[in-house]
């Protein structure tokens, strides 16, 4: 897909396009105080956060883009932001 400066595009687009490889930070679940709220899921803009087992998450690589609202909005503060090694 050609992006046009200035231009707009379709909601729901980035499941075509993988936006995970410009990020410079990522998410890492600690999985130590999680309370199974699922706020990391419901927050994350590009709904690349998915549940693995009870109070376990994890998120896909292809589509986070490393904003960090995860971890923003996790009332325990089970998730951690770190630099992305390319």
């Amino acid at each position: 897909m050609k992006i046009i400066q200035g231009g707009i595009l379709t909601a729901g687009t980035s499941l075509q396009n993988h936006t995970g490889s410009w990020r410079n930070y990522r998410p890492v679940y600690l999985q130590k105080t999680c309370i199974d709220c699922k706020m990391c899921a419901t927050i994350c803009p590009e709904g690349c956060v998915f549940r693995i087992s009870e109070k376990k998450f994890n998120f896909d690589p292809n589509y986070c883009k490393g904003c960090g609202m995860c971890a923003e909005e996790c009332p325990v503060d089970d998730i951690e932001m770190v630099i992305e090694e390319k």
